[in-house]
């Protein structure tokens, strides 16, 4: 009976959550599945980041990211994916990865939110249009394109990463159409510009 006047963590580390008191009367069958503490080992810690289907492929084993927390602005921690999820939430269609970030310093408090970064290589036939050529649409985003005869074309398109003043458009757009800046929500074919 002596042994279970001592509970011992199954692995070292710092006391997180304490549900008991000193004194308090523990029974083994009163409560299945409450736990009496909750212990962190804190000098490695797990970021789990959702990344749009978008960037899902580029997101690897190894790959890279640097991360920012809001307790520590200044500084940039650099982080690894650990694993992913291998399929999308079918609800936000999202992927989630892991990211594993050394602690050894103790800097890092678990359960902090943090801002992270990647580096993804630039894909080969992505383009980048001012967010002022878009049209936000039921029908999703498009941009008001001219023809050799100055009318007016809509054409959809797919958003890849959000630059602020500009967006990459993945998908419905080439390299050599030209674009309407400011077009008005009542655009369409067949009306007539001529660019300036």
């Amino acid at each position: 009976m002596e042994s279970f006047k001592r509970v011992v963590a199954p692995f070292g580390g710092v006391v997180t959550e304490r549900n008991t008191d000193v004194g308090a009367l523990i029974n083994a069958g009163q409560n299945p599945g409450s736990a009496l503490f909750r212990v962190a080992d804190t000098h490695r810690l797990r970021i789990y980041v959702s990344v749009p289907q978008a960037y899902a492929a580029a997101i690897q084993p190894g790959l890279t990211a640097e991360l920012v927390f809001a307790d520590h602005p200044a500084q940039r921690y650099s982080a690894s994916v650990a694993s992913t999820a291998r399929a999308l939430d079918a609800t936000s269609r999202t992927l989630q990865a892991e990211l594993q970030i050394d602690n050894t310093q103790g800097e890092l408090l678990p359960g902090s939110y943090a801002q992270v970064y990647f580096t993804l290589s630039a894909g080969v036939n992505t383009l980048r249009v001012p967010v002022n050529t878009v049209l936000f649409r039921a029908q999703g985003l498009q941009v008001a394109t001219l023809d050799r005869e100055h009318r007016v074309r809509l054409k959809s398109i797919t958003q890849g990463r959000d630059f602020g003043t500009e967006i990459e458009v993945l998908t419905g757009l080439d390299a050599a159409d030209t674009l309407v800046v400011n077009p008005p929500d009542s655009i369409r074919w067949p009306w007539r510009c001529w660019a300036r």
